[in-house]
């Protein structure tokens, strides 16, 4: 994963070995910030049902979406 921080809440699945029920590869994930989960190499992952996971954040990459589609995915994980 990118190491520089990032302003983008958002991350892609890369790697999804171990978790095929509950990680898709390719699918885009909202996260939620958390430096300690983060610090010990943790990414806070929210699903469709809007339930948070932990998972190694080496599977995820963040990326910057346009305005328009980050107001779009907000209202579908509220």
């Amino acid at each position: 994963m990118n190491q520089e921080k990032s302003k983008s809440n958002y991350v892609v699945c890369l790697n999804n070995d171990g978790y095929l029920a509950s990680l898709e590869k390719g699918k885009i994930y909202k996260t939620l910030k958390d430096k300690e989960a983060e610090s010990e190499g943790w990414l806070r992952v929210i699903d469709e049902d809007g339930e948070d996971y932990l998972y190694n954040k080496e599977r995820f990459e963040y990326i910057e979406l346009p305005n328009s589609l980050k107001r779009k995915l907000n209202k579908v994980y509220a």
